[in-house]
């Protein structure tokens, strides 16, 4: 009989790495939809479409799929979920029309719900004080992205692209079993009965669970539009081919992910708003730099005309991304601190409604890239877009919290 210290851990290990992999395939349009986009001759909307319809339902199931959760069990919810998308990824391959890959897109997508089962689902398994690292480790199988990048590319480059839906079938297949072998589950961390569905979409009304929603669709809707967006975006700006641009682009993937463990130490350690209010700040100075686009201006001088050229190298560019993908890492784990704190109770159906936010930012916002795009034929007014998403946080974020400072300030002089 293994202790219950060795079930916290297999559950944590087991849950995170399928939430890598569910991750992976959730986010495989990034590199696969490229050769698609090429092959079926979309403008710039339509692949920002194409990309982001996965993201789509992944985000519309994770409401029940929260609730099942509190009301299952999360070993059997993911181990179905898991299941359930084998083969809507294997049959991509035999896809040949735009629609085609949009309907399957729909059901490939159902893996990116996988987030609201394995947060509450670990979650249970920690004290309240280790909650925080515990969700961070789990939400750091977000680099799944980042394996997308650094595997997808060589099998197109030596086998094409109708083999990648092949190897992420049996990918998917082999983890759900282990998954199943390697978890555990406790009747404890099952929320009664009585409460009823209707009950638990209640919480929807709550201002705070609002908030965190916008919140989270920066943090993390920002992440999954730019996990999707950046490897076309450096062909398209830096005139990488496929497999360097693939790279580049999982400098970004990389961080958002694995260090999403230490943003949940960080929240354990100093707070969700202190963490979270620094990594909105961090986020507005870096969307402000590269909202610039590159830029060649004269101007007359007394010895004549004279050029210059304002704009980011592709290793600058590189290393500005790479800090916006380490601080919303650690915000989308500051993110979910709030919510274990606030909604102890009710961890499955905040964090469904949560990452509902997060992911509908995520679909929405490739599409309002690739419009932009289109519209004004600037690449970096996708940046410019998520500059003015992250202000809107910022202020939400100063009133909402002002009148709870003032209170506090309070109390010691009440005293």
């Amino acid at each position: 009989m293994a202790s219950q210290t060795t079930k916290q851990y297999a559950v944590l290990t087991s849950s995170t790495v399928a939430f890598t992999v569910c991750f992976m395939i959730w986010m495989m349009f990034a590199v696969l939809g490229i050769p698609i986009k090429q092959k079926l001759g979309l403008n710039e909307t339509e692949f920002g479409i194409l990309a982001a319809t996965p993201v789509l339902s992944g985000s519309l199931i994770r409401v029940p799929l929260g609730i099942w959760t509190d009301r299952f069990g999360g070993r059997i919810v993911l181990f179905l979920l898991m299941l359930a998308c084998v083969v809507p990824i294997f049959v991509m391959q035999y896809a040949t029309e735009y629609w085609h890959f949009l309907v399957i897109g729909l059901f490939v997508g159902l893996a990116g719900g996988s987030f609201s089962v394995g947060t509450p689902y670990v979650a249970r398994w920690f004290r309240k004080d280790q909650q925080g690292m515990a969700m961070g480790v789990f939400g750091a199988g977000n680099a799944g992205s980042s394996l997308t990048k650094l595997i997808a590319p060589s099998i197109i480059a030596a086998w094409g692209w109708q083999m990648v839906p092949t190897v992420y079938a049996a990918i998917m297949l082999v983890t759900a079993i282990l998954f199943w072998f390697f978890s555990y589950s406790d009747p404890k961390h099952l929320v009664s009965s009585k409460v009823t569905l209707g009950e638990q979409l209640a919480l929807m009304k709550d201002p705070a669970v609002l908030r965190y929603c916008q919140y989270y669709s920066v943090v993390f809707g920002g992440y999954v539009a730019l996990a999707l967006w950046m490897t076309k975006y450096y062909v398209g700006e830096y005139g990488f081919d496929l497999k360097h641009a693939a790279f580049l682009a999982a400098a970004f993937s990389l961080p958002g992910g694995v260090l999403r463990a230490v943003g949940g130490w960080l929240s354990d350690k100093f707070g969700a708003y202190k963490v979270t209010w620094a990594v909105m700040w961090i986020c507005w100075v870096a969307f402000f730099i590269l909202s610039y686009p590159q830029t060649d201006f004269v101007i007359q001088t007394t010895k004549g005309p004279q050029t210059f050229h304002i704009g980011l190298s592709a290793t600058m560019f590189t290393v500005l991304l790479f800090g916006v993908g380490v601080a919303m890492a650690v915000g989308k784990a500051s993110v979910f601190k709030f919510i274990a704190d606030e909604f102890p109770t009710n961890i499955g159906a905040v964090s469904g409604v949560v990452g509902l936010a997060g992911g509908l930012g995520g679909f929405l916002l490739p599409i309002m890239f690739g419009a932009l795009l289109d519209i004004t034929g600037v690449r970096t007014s996708a940046f410019m877009l998520l500059y003015g998403c992250v202000c809107v946080s910022l202020v939400w974020m100063h009133f909402s919290f002002k009148p709870l400072a003032r209170q506090q300030q309070a109390l010691p002089a009440a005293a």
